[in-house]
């Protein structure tokens, strides 16, 4: 598929529609790139407005595992797939068996994994008619909740946009802004208290903010995300949905690193420029929260987890290289990020034409 359905270029390879009346199934996964390797993304079950507005974000998604998965050195392409509706809903066993009929029928060139609205249940479940499902259970031979390594990335990124701005790698006595204390936001704080920074949350949902307050009594809770972003703050760590970086919350934003595990945090393109023009170092957020994807797809090897670990410690240099190459080449980090992924596809995907026996 080169041109989207409101004809714009989206480059990606395949792009494919799955419903299934009977069990209320409706689903698009996006394959943005296999030049690495098969399309590694998650599955994101979300009440979306439209099926335009699901459509545009598993275009984003799908592109963004390609740039991670390569930025990560993982020999895997780009892909990544949504189920419209609400999963509180209309999540049903058959509905997820449906849907793994549709990922199998793809013969390997998706993988799925968690996202958000779906956990390790119910990958196990996706499993039982897919070979093509990572993030699974420990009992069925997975990795288990892949949040662990999402935020142990995302704190690595943190620690080396640290010492790039302040010259130490230590968040000890920093402020930070966690908005969105899910999944991965809830683990980092955790590693974030651990440290010794000062931790300030904000959530829409009441029951997030009372889990995490009640396991760590200490942090405080802003009014909402846009106080938290108006609040004085060192790092601000955008942790839910994506969008957050738009025109008017970065005029305000105080803190001196943007740096969070939620994905295509950046509104519309231009915005990392603005970044960067007042001074506010932005680590990619496809090359921060690569922990996650690191830890299933070590699964398709035989799961090891001090092995993913090791691998997503390894984010701390990747991201001090690309804060390097942007300073190096007068761009935002974020340029710099897409760059060396864009780099290492080419030169990998080229391999191909290199005939073997």
């Amino acid at each position: 598929m080169t041109e989207g359905v409101f004809g714009r270029e989206t480059g990606h390879e395949q792009v494919v529609y799955c419903q299934d009346a009977a069990t209320g199934l409706k689903a698009i996964i996006g394959i943005f790139s296999t030049a690495l390797g098969p399309a590694l993304g998650g599955t994101r079950f979300y009440p979306y407005a439209s099926e335009s507005a699901a459509l545009d974000d598993v275009l984003a998604l799908s592109k963004g595992m390609a740039y991670k998965n390569a930025l990560a050195g993982l020999d895997l392409g780009g892909g990544k797939a949504v189920i419209i509706g609400d999963p509180a809903t209309v999540k049903s066993e058959a509905l997820l068996r449906a849907y793994g009929r549709f990922v199998q029928s793809l013969g390997g060139r998706y993988v799925t994994a968690c996202d958000v609205g779906t956990y390790v249940a119910d990958m196990d479940v996706v499993a039982r008619e897919s070979r093509f499902v990572t993030g699974r259970s420990p009992e069925d031979g997975g990795a288990g909740d892949s949040s662990v390594l999402t935020a142990f990335g995302v704190f690595q990124g943190m620690r080396a946009s640290a010492e790039h701005v302040w010259g130490n790698p230590e968040l000890a006595g920093r402020r930070v802004g966690v908005s969105g204390v899910g999944k991965v936001g809830h683990i980092l704080v955790g590693h974030l208290v651990e440290a010794g920074a000062e931790v300030v949350i904000s959530d829409v949902a009441p029951a997030a903010i009372e889990r995490t307050k009640a396991k760590y009594p200490g942090v405080e809770v802003a009014a909402n995300a846009g106080a938290l972003v108006r609040s004085e703050l060192d790092v601000f760590a955008p942790c839910a949905l994506g969008g957050v970086l738009d025109d008017e919350t970065v005029a305000v934003l105080r803190a001196k690193i943007v740096c969070g595990a939620a994905n295509n945090q950046l509104a519309h393109p231009g915005v990392e420029k603005q970044l960067d023009d007042r001074g506010i170092l932005f680590a990619p957020d496809y090359l921060v929260n690569a922990g996650g994807v690191i830890q299933v797809s070590d699964e398709l090897h035989g799961f090891d987890f001090a092995r993913a670990k090791r691998k997503t410690t390894a984010l701390f240099d990747t991201t001090k290289s690309v804060f390097a190459l942007a300073k190096a080449e007068g761009v935002p980090p974020v340029t710099a990020a897409d760059r060396l992924a864009e780099r290492r596809m080419a030169e990998i995907s080229r391999l191909s034409s290199i005939r073997t026996p």
